[in-house]
């Protein structure tokens, strides 16, 4: 029996609401051996009383030793397997900004970049280019025309945008052109399979015109392609759980993310303070409540550790108005680790802690990766994070007589 079709079988309707609040990113690791870890490091006292009366762990989110990216770290903690539903970044950040992908479509996440005069990438961010910026570079990549395509250019937030390519038999199946490092120019778009050479070739005429129009821009004078990806297939969490399901996000891509599996998009927040009016106004109209803070994955990926333990404690302030509003389960974690030592994404294991009534307390005193290692929920995947949070909700029946 599929493990979906199981949880379906087994959902039980109640009154328990659960929060999962996503730190993004949140695992990390101590710039010495033997040190602490960013979240160690904190001033979490509100985190720290609630582990004292919850249960850890450590969840992996794709398998042991894989390094996800955050649509495959969230689409796990969503209680989907991210090697069965595979969607493509640039998917996920046209749902987000509310673009109606077609079947067929092939959407692409880029990001504007900063070039030096030999076309070596010197900024692969543009220096996180303000959006009202970004939005203005935009209106100008809208004047590339390609024979026998429809290209669609919509800004996303900072440096990052989304292009949409609409004509007859694009595959999705094309590399990056982000080469992850600086000192290199943008790689060549390649496809990986014949239906995808087409989209190839025009991603690389767009890629053409792009720069020629971006030459002059002091930032954003270049761009990389990321995550080619035709619009995906699941089951919603209605179906599969029973819950009326909200996402309450800044970033674009979580929202995404969270449409695909059948969220409603609550309000436009634009700081985590607004995240939690969002959460206290909508408490009353749904049964779950994915709330996602981005900062702490920004920060580790900028490889500045004081910076990510400041987003830390900035979250733990905010738990006080979470636990008011009494979820059955309270669940908080990270799609993935970013650690600021390696200031990327990284393949270590997420501390992972619920809090619920039905909660079988362990012995860990604080939330951290070291108590996280020793605590009740001990090692799992993070596909089944969702079913250990109908549990703990009183929303999961008993299987078999």
């Amino acid at each position: 029996m599929h493990f979906h079709k199981l949880i379906s079988d087994l959902k039980e309707s109640g009154e328990g609401k659960i929060v999962l609040l996503v730190s993004d990113g949140i695992g990390g690791l101590p710039l010495q051996p033997g040190g602490l870890t960013e979240l160690e490091a904190a001033n979490t006292p509100n985190l720290d009383s609630l582990a004292k009366i919850g249960v850890q762990g450590l969840s992996t989110p794709i398998r042991p030793g894989i390094t996800p990216g955050s649509g495959p770290g969230h689409l796990g903690l969503f209680g989907y397997d991210p090697l069965e539903f595979i969607i493509g970044r640039g998917a996920l950040e046209a749902a987000g900004i509310g673009f109606e992908m077609r079947d067929g479509d092939v959407a692409i996440r880029g990001n504007f970049c900063t070039i030096d005069s030999n076309g070596n990438i010197t900024d692969r961010r543009a220096g996180r280019i303000p959006s009202d910026e970004s939005a203005k570079v935009v209106e100008k990549l809208r004047a590339i025309k390609i024979d026998g395509v429809e290209v669609f250019v919509e800004p996303v937030k900072e440096h990052r945008f989304v292009v949409v390519f609409r004509a007859a038999d694009l595959g999705d199946a094309v590399g990056d052109t982000d080469p992850q490092r600086t000192g290199v120019p943008p790689l060549e778009p390649i496809a990986h399979d014949d239906a995808s050479k087409k989209t190839a070739k025009i991603a690389s005429e767009f890629f053409s015109q792009a720069k020629r129009i971006l030459a002059n821009e002091s930032k954003a004078n270049c761009l990389t392609m990321r995550g080619f990806a035709h619009k995906p297939h699941m089951p919603s969490y209605k179906e599969l759980y029973g819950l009326k399901a909200a996402c309450i996000a800044v970033y674009p891509m979580y929202k995404g993310l969270a449409s695909f599996a059948g969220m409603e998009l609550v309000g436009k927040p634009a700081t985590l303070q607004e995240e939690i009016d969002v959460l206290e106004k909508s408490w009353a109209d749904y049964d779950f409540f994915f709330v996602h803070f981005k900062y702490t994955d920004s920060r580790g990926e900028d490889g500045n550790f004081d910076e990510k333990v400041k987003m830390i404690e900035e979250l733990d302030k905010i738990i006080p108005r979470i636990t008011a509003l009494k979820p059955a389960a309270f669940v908080i974690t990270g799609d993935h680790s970013t650690p600021a030592k390696m200031a990327s994404h990284s393949f270590h294991p997420v501390p992972t802690l619920i809090v619920s009534d039905l909660a079988r307390t362990d012995t860990c005193e604080k939330y951290g990766e070291k108590y996280a290692a020793t605590g009740g929920l001990g090692h799992f995947e993070a596909q089944y994070l969702m079913s250990l949070a109908l549990a703990h909700a009183g929303r999961l029946g008993k299987f078999g007589a």
